[in-house]
C-alpha cells in the first residue's frame, strides 16, 4: 500500500468514514475508496454492497481479480435512560457487536449496579455530546418518556446524521414531540425519519421483548442505510 493511501485510510478512520480499498491481485496495485466517492467509483455498485454488509472479498471482473477489504468505523448505540428496556438491550447490543452507552442524569435508575460492564454516563445528553459527538454510525434510542431528557439527544441524533433514531411513546406522545420539533425548526421529512413507535413491530410486550425489537430495527436500518450520497449523509432507507 503507497502511503498515501495509507494516510487517507488512516484519515477515514480517525473521521470514522467507511472505506474500501481495492487492490489488483496481479498488478500489485490498489485504490483507496471512501463512503463519499462511492458514486465516483466504477465498482459503485459492489463497494456499496460492501460498506452495507461489511465483508470483505474477491471479485473477479473484466479478467481481474480484485480483493476488496472493508473498513467501517465500529457501530454505536446511544440510549437515552437507564430503564428496564435499556438494561436488556445493552448486552444484547454489545453481544452483536455494537458499542453501547447508556445516558441518564437520573442518578436513581443510572448506577453501575444495574449497568454493570457498560459505558454508564449520569450526565445530561447535551453535556456527553459536547465531547462524544454523534455521527452517521450511531444509532440513539431515546427510551425515558420525559421530552427534558429525550429531546436533546433526538435533536442530536437528527443534526448529526444518525443512521438511526427511535423514540420510545405513544401516539399521543409522538404527536407532541413532533410539535415540540416542528417549533424547534425540523421539517417534516427530518422529524419522519425518527422510528416511532420503537422497534420493529413483533408484538413485543416485556422490557426484554421490546429490547429485542429495537435491537433488530437498528440492525435493519444499519444494513439497508443508504450509501455514497454526495453530501455523504446516512438516512434509513424505506
Amino acid at each position: 500500500m503507497e502511503i498515501s493511501t495509507l494516510r487517507a485510510l488512516n484519515a477515514a478512520k480517525r473521521g470514522r468514514l467507511g472505506a474500501v480499498l481495492v487492490s489488483d491481485l496481479a498488478a500489485g496495485t490498489s485504490h483507496l475508496v471512501t463512503e463519499d466517492r462511492v458514486a465516483a467509483d466504477q465498482l459503485g455498485d459492489e463497494i456499496r454492497a460492501r460498506l452495507l454488509s461489511g465483508k470483505s472479498g474477491i471479485i473477479d471482473i473484466d479478467g481481474k481479480s480484485l480483493f476488496l477489504n472493508v473498513y467501517l468505523p465500529p457501530p454505536r448505540i446511544v440510549v437515552i435512560g437507564a430503564v428496564h428496556i435499556s438494561q436488556a438491550l445493552a448486552p444484547m447490543a454489545a453481544l452483536s457487536g455494537f458499542a453501547v452507552t447508556i445516558i441518564d442524569p437520573r442518578t436513581a435508575f443510572a448506577t453501575p449496579e444495574r449497568f454493570a460492564g457498560i459505558d454508564l454516563r449520569v450526565e445530561w445528553p447535551d453535556e456527553v455530546f459536547a465531547t462524544m459527538p454523534l455521527d452517521r454510525y450511531s444509532a440513539m434510542v431515546a427510551v425515558t418518556h420525559d421530552p427534558k431528557i429525550d429531546d436533546p439527544g433526538v435533536i442530536a441524533a437528527l443534526q448529526a446524521g444518525c443512521f438511526y433514531v427511535g423514540a420510545l411513546g405513544s401516539r399521543k406522545t409522538r404527536a407532541k414531540r413532533i410539535e415540540r420539533l416542528t417549533a424547534a425548526g425540523f421539517d417534516a421529512e427530518t422529524i419522519s425519519r425518527i422510528h416511532a413507535p420503537i422497534g420493529l413491530d413483533i408484538g413485543a410486550a416485556t422490557p426484554a421483548e421490546i429490547a429485542v425489537a429495537i435491537l433488530a430495527d437498528v440492525i435493519q436500518s444499519l444494513r439497508r442505510r443508504t450509501v455514497g450520497a454526495a453530501s455523504g449523509s446516512y438516512e434509513a432507507s424505506p
